[in-house]
């Protein structure tokens, strides 16, 4: 199995401490998100091909393994960015998306998704497992991301 849970890419980190990842809505980078079916895994840093287990150490995001279907597109969608915060009065800040919505298509097989900044030469931010196989037949598929606070934003640095 390739999919083992919801993990920021260690390269994600390491790159918010040089400054490449800008989340701001208006003039911040592209973020885009792509989904996979359960044979994609990392090989030599890129999310998407076959080799080795999932583990944070996927650094970009590769087409190879990703589902296929009618009104999917190789790449995925662009995200709609939320503007990080500190959602509370605590010392953890967050980043956050609006849900994607991928309109009339037919795909099956999707078992997770890269979060991935197409900006800054498709560098990876965090793998998404969907917990198994989803399908989608001539309708909507849609991914709605947890709620923008300390405790379960899709990005949170404590």
């Amino acid at each position: 199995m390739a999919f083992s849970g919801n993990f920021l890419s260690t390269q994600f980190k390491i790159d918010l401490m040089v400054g490449t990842h800008n989340f701001t809505n208006s003039s911040g980078n592209t973020f885009k998100l792509a989904m996979f079916t359960n044979s994609a895994e990392p090989t030599q840093g890129s999310f998407g091909g076959s080799g080795s287990t999932m583990n944070g150490s996927i650094t970009t995001y590769s087409n190879n393994n990703q589902v296929s279907g009618t009104g999917y597109s190789a790449g995925g969608s662009n995200l709609t960015n939320i503007t990080p915060t500190n959602p509370g009065s605590g010392t953890t800040a967050t980043a956050s998306f609006q849900p994607l919505t991928f309109s009339t298509v037919t795909i099956s097989g999707a078992r997770g998704a890269i979060i991935y900044n197409s900006s800054q030469s498709n560098k990876a931010v965090a793998i998404l497992d969907f917990g198994a196989d989803k399908a989608a037949s001539a309708g909507d598929f849609q991914i709605v991301f947890p709620t923008n606070n300390a405790s379960n934003a899709i990005i949170r640095i404590a």
